[in-house]
């Protein structure tokens, strides 16, 4: 990660499955109010779980958030799993909220709507930095820019289909979600790849 060059993968990468995380949590906290007693005391508990595990992949963030390429690489196993393990912990406790299909669906739509937001704020981003190289430097950073803006206009359409769609399963849902979250990190070090071209 150069921090002359104003785009930061690790940054990006590690922000969005924050946003992603605050965003299932939101939705399954809006869920708990609905419950009954016997419910929302195992779905507080599944919260609670939550809450910490998005805690230390957001405490392990912060720490690294002025660190250099080599200290984020050193960390990015340990951030995997965190959002792996909140993932896991979500999938085999979504049936605590209630109405599942209901709350699958919750879940989908503040996670899309977070990756797109990843998208648009990581794409406006690489645009600013972009302006801060000369012209002959920054056509391959210009490409990243158009590269990721379709990108995410096309990882937009699949999950807005989707949605429309209505009742899909929660494998599908995850499924889509999972591609588009993959498609951001290849847009995300194919534009990190070429500021490293273009400050070298």
């Amino acid at each position: 990660m150069d921090t002359k060059s104003g785009f930061h993968y690790y940054l990006n990468w590690a922000k969005a499955r924050i946003d992603e995380m605050d965003a299932t949590l939101t939705s399954l906290e809006d869920k708990t109010v609905e419950l009954k007693a016997g419910a929302r005391k195992k779905a507080d508990k599944v919260l609670a779980d939550l809450h910490k595990t998005r805690d230390k992949f957001q405490d392990i963030f912060r720490k690294q958030s002025t660190a250099n390429e080599a200290a984020w690489k050193s960390v990015e196993a340990q951030l995997d799993s965190e959002w792996t393990a909140f993932q896991a912990e979500v999938n085999n406790n979504i049936e605590s909220f209630g109405k599942q299909m209901d709350q699958q669906q919750t879940i989908f739509r503040h996670q899309a709507d977070a990756q797109l937001k990843a998208w648009r704020e990581a794409a406006d981003q690489l645009g600013a930095a972009a302006k801060s190289f000369a012209a002959e430097r920054r056509a391959e950073i210009d490409a990243a820019v158009k590269r990721m803006d379709a990108d995410a206009a096309q990882a937009e359409e699949k999950l807005r289909e989707l949605n429309q769609a209505g009742r899909q399963s929660w494998y599908a849902l995850t499924t889509a979600l999972s591609e588009t979250r993959a498609a951001f990190d290849r847009a995300n070090q194919a534009a990190h790849d070429a500021f490293r071209k273009a400050v070298a």
